[in-house]
């Protein structure tokens, strides 16, 4: 415990759950001396929160029966996450909760103390987190506000989804079970009728969305993190692996999160691996990289990028 605001807290609640505690014990629960912990006590009657003491044996420290701890009193940590997660909530949901967010703060602010005002006034600016959605949320919202209210109110949708596995839009009718944020990326799971299954879709790739009246029920068993672990663990992976030339290693290690794998040649070069979806995601992430880096497995994935370099090549050659 840090901070005096945080051991006041922390007294009430164990005069609260367990009344009658002699100074001694309050003082070793705190980490405080005996001296400490009464001036506590004068600082809470000073605020107005009644306490009384019994003497003798088998007396101790109390709170006034009937006394309970007013429902909106956080430490200093606790007030700063609340604040930092109604930034988020902004950062996120963008216009369909930046007026809940902001007024939830303004509540928020007004009840805290003077010590706890100033210090989400230094979280606010000292720890920020923004640039989460990779795609425009204001061209998102009106897809996300269907959405939204679809799954709020368990209605059907019809959609038109643009996959990346087919180069037309295909007509999907989805029962919304959860709106998910990873990666960066904004995503729907429901049951795709056309499929039969559970399904995920990226919302920025719906093309065209509306509600219809047909309303479902998620089944009992469905377990959204469970579906999302083994969703990703099923999913297709090509594992690639680069040869990096000695002069462009700095790109790599700059970025070692992305990569599975990284292996320091004799020569200065890097041997690095990394996993894809797809022969085309891991074929255009190696050419990101231009004539530094030299694919040396799989066979197909070099074949790939050999190809689209000739053709590529002959393009700028006319």
């Amino acid at each position: 415990m840090n901070n005096t605001a945080t051991r006041l807290i922390t007294l009430i609640f164990l005069l609260q759950n367990q009344p009658n505690q002699k100074a001694s014990e309050l003082a070793k629960k705190l980490g405080v001396s005996l001296r400490t912990v009464h001036r506590y006590f004068d600082m809470l009657e000073e605020m107005g929160i009644p306490l009384y003491a019994e003497r003798g044996q088998y007396g101790g420290f109390s709170l006034v029966r009937g006394y309970k701890m007013p429902p909106l009193v956080f430490t200093l940590e606790e007030a700063v996450a609340l604040v930092l997660g109604t930034g988020m909530v902004e950062e996120m949901w963008g216009e369909l909760y930046r007026e809940s967010a902001r007024g939830a703060l303004a509540k928020l602010e007004n009840l805290l103390p003077e010590e706890q005002v100033r210090e989400v006034a230094w979280a606010r600016n000292s720890l920020v987190a923004t640039g989460m959605n990779r795609s425009d949320l204001k061209v998102l919202t009106p897809t996300l506000e269907k959405l939204r209210r679809a799954i709020r109110e368990h209605r059907s949708l019809e959609m038109k989804y643009q996959s990346n596995q087919v180069p037309h839009p295909t007509q999907r009718r989805v029962d919304p079970y959860a709106l998910v944020h990873r990666w960066g990326w904004w995503y729907v799971v429901g049951f795709c009728h056309l499929r039969d299954d559970v399904r995920t879709f990226r919302v920025d790739r719906i093309a065209e969305i509306s509600l219809s009246d047909a309303t479902f029920s998620i089944p009992p068993e469905f377990d959204l993190q469970a579906h999302l672990k083994n969703e990703f663990q099923a999913q297709p992976q090509i594992k690639a692996k680069l040869k990096v030339d000695a002069d462009a290693t700095w790109l790599f290690k700059g970025n070692q999160s992305y990569w599975e794998s990284m292996e320091e040649q004799a020569d200065g070069s890097l041997i690095v691996i990394f996993s894809a979806p797809a022969l085309e995601w891991a074929a255009s992430t190696t050419l990101a990289y231009g004539p530094a880096v030299e694919v040396l497995e799989p066979p197909e994935l070099r074949r790939m990028v050999a190809e689209w370099l000739q053709v590529t090549a002959a393009k700028y050659s006319k």
